[in-house]
């Protein structure tokens, strides 16, 4: 029997595979994650005002290590895990953006660039490291790292963003009108070829955190400050139930897990 004979009759060789840490970009997606920025933003004041800011950064800390850390120790995507580590991010990352301007009296003008740098060095680092900012790209545990420190980043720097506008005199409503037409941009120079698709999504991505703060905080505020004063507890509760409704909905349908890729 020739070489060429047990060659064509062995099995094929089965291509291995690696599974998506990230869910895949769809509606659902872009919802959840102005629902959890939100969230996070009255989250994050509520605890600041129940126990004092110290312990509920402590907290908020605490939370944030033992997401990612479940996060981490799963090979794959799973929708509960991967939005809780969001939501405990947008929280701890409020906290952190907050206890600048509050606790040490940084103003956002000089936070906001802050983060911004921060964001930027995140991003040169995992492209010197990786070759490649996509999210598409995050089966391996550096650029899982890479791409959670990015997470937090852009976090941070939303938060800052958010209520610098509206310091300035937009208000919460006029932040959220103006952080929903900045969202459309990238979207639209994206779809017009004038973009390409890492940079209009981390653009997005940016956005969704002012976006979806401005409007919580526009329905949780007092009248005094422009809001609807609806208050942060519920708020918060209304829009925790929303993004367990819609995370619930992807866990059993797996609408959002992305086909696995040869590395």
């Amino acid at each position: 029997m020739t070489t060429d004979h047990l060659t064509h009759n062995r099995p094929p060789r089965r291509t291995r595979h690696a599974a998506s840490k990230v869910p895949e970009v769809t509606v659902f997606f872009w919802i959840i994650k102005v629902l959890t920025t939100g969230m996070g933003e009255t989250a994050s004041d509520f605890l600041a005002h129940l126990f004092g800011p110290i312990p509920a950064v402590g907290l908020g800390g605490l939370a944030l290590a033992a997401a990612l850390a479940v996060q981490f120790a799963v090979g794959r995507y799973v929708a509960w895990i991967y939005w809780t580590a969001i939501v405990m991010v947008s929280v701890f990352g409020t906290m952190a953006a907050d206890v600048l301007h509050v606790g040490l009296g940084v103003p956002y003008t000089l936070s906001t660039p802050f983060f911004m740098a921060a964001l930027a060095a995140v991003f040169v680092l995992w492209y010197r490291s990786e070759g490649t900012l996509s999210i598409h790209s995050i089966h391996t545990r550096r650029r899982e790292t890479f791409y959670w420190a990015a997470v937090l980043a852009t976090f941070a720097l939303g938060t800052a963003a958010g209520d610098l506008t509206a310091s300035i005199g937009l208000g919460y409503l006029g932040s959220a009108v103006l952080y929903a037409f900045a969202i459309a941009v990238p979207a639209v120079a994206h779809r017009w070829g004038t973009l390409n698709a890492v940079t209009a999504f981390w653009a997005a991505y940016v956005i969704t955190r002012p976006l979806g703060a401005s409007v919580a905080d526009w329905m949780a505020l007092s009248h005094t400050r422009g809001g609807l004063d609806l208050g942060l507890g519920p708020v918060t509760l209304y829009w925790t139930a929303a993004i367990l409704a819609l995370v619930t909905y992807l866990a059993t349908t797996h609408k959002d897990v992305r086909p696995a890729t040869a590395p």
